[in-house]
């Protein structure tokens, strides 16, 4: 099958788009199919995509104004022409926004079908950066996704969401995780005593530091006495979160074995945004045998067993958050067990086997376009 991957963010970005994107290629590689990707510029132009398991074309990008991390792609023919010259048996949209509308249009012209991947929640977003718009987002994303022969939605909130403002044809396709990189033999009692040189429990973020993930919430956290909250990531809301989260310590973007490491080492993960379609960053905690506080709203639905695997709270509740926390510091042995159902949870969360289940979608596109074509 020849397929042509149309993202927003593609690595080095350091995304849940971007990261789905690449194991996409990359297993369609290992099971003999021939992808290419088209992506966004980098910041440093169209150099060589050396850990790319399949060619890339780089499309002309800007840097968004505000989050300079995150590109945006330019009006190009590069699209099209890259679609037309790969002869695409099928085009994917990853999180099809401003690129992938320009691969769905060139697709629909050339009439190859398409499957579109909703990743993010981009009325959550309007809500957030504007105060408005969200109903403008939905028209947006409807308009979008109503091109594609299927919508495949990360969890079943989204595709509840997807389904609720008019999408047709959804269909649920959740996240792999791996765990080899991802578990909890890599705990590494040296990087936790340089973190929490007291002993302190340690509670931990991994993701980007913007105001969408209201990570300023962990606030009450870091005030629990043997306690230390321990920050993975960058973005634009790095310095008010120095700020609003005395004694935490921030350690910058990290990626690979190293950031299995850090996952491994803590105590006690916790993710405070609202807006998540999946939430790869949970997945990734409890595949490293950590239990998990998060939001009830959005993926973490879907991943987070409330009472066996960790902690479901109110969303945008600083409290809950707190106290939720702060149950699981005073409770090793709970801490222990929700820790190892959490791993015992996704290890059949493969990428290798989300990745048959996605080749199964494409097969059933093209049978159904075959079907009209007959």
């Amino acid at each position: 099958m020849r397929v042509v991957i149309v993202t927003e963010s593609f690595p080095p970005d350091v995304n849940g788009v971007a990261h789905c994107a690449l194991q996409t290629a990359r297993h369609l590689v290992e099971r003999g199919h021939a992808p290419i990707v088209v992506a966004p510029a980098t910041a440093a132009g169209n150099g060589p995509d050396a850990h790319a398991p399949c060619p890339v074309v780089r499309v002309p990008s800007l840097p968004l104004p505000g989050y300079p991390q995150v590109r945006v792609a330019l009006p190009s023919r590069r699209v099209a022409a890259a679609i037309t010259e790969h002869r695409a048996d099928i085009v994917h949209l990853a999180s099809p926004f401003v690129l992938g509308v320009r691969g769905m249009t060139a697709a629909a012209r050339l009439g190859i079908p398409a499957v579109a991947v909703y990743q993010t929640d981009l009325a959550g977003y309007a809500r957030t950066y504007v105060h408005a718009g969200e109903a403008a987002a939905w028209r947006r994303i409807r308009s979008v996704h109503a091109a594609a022969d299927i919508t495949l939605a990360p969890s079943t909130p989204a595709l509840h969401d997807l389904e609720a403002h008019g999408v047709p044809r959804v269909r649920l396709w959740q996240r792999g995780v791996d765990t080899v990189r991802f578990r909890p033999e890599h705990r590494d009692d040296t990087l936790r005593r340089e973190l929490a040189p007291n002993g302190e429990l340690i509670v931990g973020y991994v993701g980007r530091l913007a105001p969408e993930k209201q990570v300023e919430l962990l606030a009450g956290a870091c005030g629990l006495n043997g306690v230390r909250v321990v920050v993975v990531g960058d973005g634009p809301s790095q310095p008010s979160l120095t700020q609003a989260l005395p004694g935490a310590v921030f350690l910058g973007r990290r990626t690979g074995d190293e950031l299995a490491r850090i996952f491994a080492s803590l105590d006690v993960f916790v993710h405070t945004g609202p807006f998540e379609t999946f939430c790869q960053t949970v997945q990734e905690a409890m595949a490293s045998g950590v239990p998990v506080v998060a939001p009830a709203a959005g993926g973490p639905l879907d991943l987070v067993a409330h009472g066996r695997t960790g902690l479901l709270v109110p969303p945008r509740d600083e409290a809950a958050v707190r106290d939720a926390v702060w149950s699981l510091a005073a409770d090793p042995e709970l801490r222990a067990e929700f820790g190892a159902e959490a791993r015992r949870t996704v290890e059949g969360r493969t990428w290798a086997a989300v990745g048959d289940q996605l080749i199964g979608h494409y097969t059933d596109v093209l049978a159904g376009r075959a079907v009209v074509a007959a």
